[in-house]
């Protein structure tokens, strides 16, 4: 059975993180002033913040600081901003809104989004790089591991498959599509901690693991969301998935298979959380019964 659910959110985690991103500033040149506007815009917009969360509640489960690891998990926050402006493009998703305003391009312009998620990008690396404490070859080899889940093996290629239609059908291929699109960069926000904390394999294996299905589980609880969500608790106008006929858990095993698979998913990730952190991990734990539960 299901351990009990963690109860609430780590809300205390979630305002520290507000309060690191408020305090980064992007522009050194008074030219490009209009520029961070715009990257600002996106990033202060509010949320859970679950993937920065996730990494200072994965350094509180080691037994470190959390704020340890606040420039990581700032980048972190950084890189998941840009995907979302850029995901919200005309030529991708064609949102107007995020977070319940405008999006980044409505409020500026296309060229000035696109500016702004790349920005971003390059913003996070260069924070890691200079601001995230460890030895230089653990935080490298975090760096190294988070660029590669928002590379062609992760993230973006994820996005590819998903925009190309060019992966194979079926449950698996669906899975696969999201553990890339989806799941890589929140098994960065896990994964990253441990390495920049100096642990290698197969200390990490646990930790992957239930990284990994947390975010296949995080997709399927969206993909139920866009259909039974509505605007105002989305912050987003739901149906997106189906306008764009997009292959999705819903549409693959209908409402009820899909809410099942999402029920199985918490399951694994608790169980690898368990074998992760014997010790315990209430954090994580919350975040994982959180992702499972959330409405928005």
């Amino acid at each position: 059975m299901l351990a009990e659910p963690a109860v609430g959110y780590p809300d205390v985690l979630r305002r520290c993180v507000e309060r690191y991103l408020e305090g980064l500033r992007f522009a050194r040149d008074e030219a490009t002033a209009g520029l961070e506007e715009a990257m600002r815009y996106s990033l202060l917009a509010g949320g859970k913040r679950i993937r920065p969360v996730l990494a200072l509640a994965t350094a509180r489960a080691l037994g470190r600081e959390a704020d340890s690891v606040l420039a990581l998990a700032g980048a972190i926050e950084l890189i998941h901003t840009y995907s979302l402006i850029h995901d919200d493009l005309p030529a991708m998703d064609d949102d107007e809104l995020r977070r319940g305003r405008p999006t980044c391009h409505v409020a500026f312009g296309e060229d000035v989004a696109i500016l702004a998620g790349d920005g971003l990008y390059a913003e996070a690396f260069r924070l890691i790089l200079t601001e995230q404490p460890g030895e230089p070859s653990d935080v490298l080899a975090a760096v190294a591991e988070l660029a590669a889940a928002t590379g062609v093996g992760g993230m973006v290629g994820g996005q590819y498959i998903d925009v190309a239609g060019s992966g194979p059908g079926g449950a698996e291929g669906l899975r696969h599509l999201h553990e890339m699109k989806t799941g890589r960069l929140i098994g960065a926000s896990v994964e990253c901690v441990c390495l920049v904390h100096g642990m290698r394999e197969p200390q990490i294996g646990p930790f992957r693991e239930f990284s990994r299905e947390l975010g296949v589980l995080f997709q399927i609880v969206d993909d139920i969301l866009d259909v039974t969500g509505t605007g105002a608790a989305l912050g987003k106008a739901p149906g997106t998935d189906e306008r764009h006929g997009k292959h999705t858990y819903v549409s693959e095993f209908g409402l009820a298979g899909a809410r099942e698979l999402a029920l199985a998913s918490q399951r694994k990730a608790r169980g690898a959380l368990a074998l992760a952190a014997p010790a315990g991990a209430p954090e994580l734990e919350q975040i994982t019964d959180f992702i499972a539960t959330r409405r928005s």
